[in-house]
C-alpha cells in the first residue's frame, strides 16, 4: 500500500532543481531544495561500473556532467570526482542522498532500465540499491518502466511499496524500444504480476483506459511529468498526485 504521505503533497521531479540556483537535476542540492519547500522527491538510479547504485538519470553523462561516455563505464569512485553541470558537487551514490534526506520527506525512487529492450535481463541495479535501502528507515517508494525490475524488487524489498511507471508507449517518443513491447506495457498488464500498487503515468496518456480500470480498483494514480499550474490542474482532475518541475507547484 502508498503511504499517504506519498499522495498529500506534490513530488519534485528529480529534485527542486534549478540550474539557475545552481540546482543541478538528482543533486543534493536540488533534494535540499525539495525538502526546505515542502515537496516529496522523486530521484533516479543508474549503475556505476562497480555495480553501486548511484542518482543519475541518463545512461549517457554528458548532458549532466560533460564527461563522454557511459556512466556504467566509471567507477563510484570516478563518479564523486566529475562535477555535475550548473553546480558544485559531483554525482551522488544512492547511500549519500539516503544520508542526507534522513526521513525528512517520502522518496520516490525510480529503476532506470537496464536491460535495454524492459525486457528480464535486471538485478544487479535492483540487488545493489536494496541493500542500502534496507537500513533506511524513511518513507520511500520504489517503480520502474520495467516490470522485470518490479517484480525483482517485490522479492528483494517485499515491505517496501512498489509501482509501474507507465505511459502511452508511442513510437514518436519511444523508437529504439520494439513495437511488440510498446503494445504489450501501453495496456499496463503487469500491475498485479508485479505485486504493485500504484503506477505513475504520463501525463500525455492520462485518458489511457487502463488507468481507469485501475483508478475505478482504487489504485493510487501519480503522474508525470507537470510543467505548469494549468497542467496540474487538469492532470488532478483524473490523478491523485504529481510529480513536477519547473514551477512552484
Amino acid at each position: 500500500m502508498l503511504p499517504a504521505a506519498f499522495l498529500d503533497r506534490p513530488v519534485a521531479h528529480r529534485g527542486y532543481h534549478d540550474i539557475a540556483q545552481e540546482r543541478p537535476e538528482n543533486s543534493r542540492a536540488a533534494f535540499e531544495a525539495a525538502i526546505t519547500a515542502g515537496y516529496g522527491i522523486e530521484l533516479d538510479l543508474q549503475l556505476s561500473g562497480d555495480d553501486v547504485a548511484m542518482v543519475f538519470h541518463d545512461y549517457a553523462l554528458e548532458r549532466l556532467t560533460g564527461e563522454p561516455g557511459p556512466i556504467r563505464q566509471k567507477s563510484a569512485a570516478d563518479l564523486a570526482s566529475i562535477p555535475l553541470l550548473h553546480g558544485n558537487e559531483a554525482v551522488p551514490t544512492l547511500a549519500e542522498v539516503l544520508d542526507l534526506v534522513d526521513g525528512r520527506t517520502p522518496l520516490l525512487i525510480e529503476f532506470k532500465d537496464q536491460d535495454g529492450a524492459m525486457g528480464p535481463a535486471v538485478g544487479t541495479l535492483e540487488a545493489a540499491a536494496a541493500q542500502v535501502l534496507r537500513g533506511y528507515d524513511g518513507p520511500m517508494a520504489v517503480m520502474s518502466f520495467n516490470p522485470h525490475s518490479v517484480a525483482a524488487l517485490a522479492d528483494l524489498l517485499p515491505d517496501v511499496p512498489r509501482g509501474l511507471t507507465t505511459a502511452g508507449y508511442t513510437a514518436e517518443d519511444w523508437p529504439t524500444l520494439p513495437a511488440a513491447v510498446r503494445d504489450h506495457l501501453r495496456h499496463i498488464p503487469d500491475f498485479d504480476r508485479t505485486r504493485s500498487s500504484f503506477v505513475s503515468h504520463d501525463v500525455k496518456d492520462l485518458q489511457n483506459p487502463a488507468l481507469a480500470e485501475l483508478k475505478s480498483r482504487g489504485v493510487p494514480l501519480l503522474c508525470w511529468t507537470i510543467r505548469s499550474p494549468e497542467q496540474e490542474a487538469n492532470a488532478r482532475q483524473i490523478v491523485d498526485n504529481v510529480t513536477f518541475e519547473g514551477y512552484a507547484a
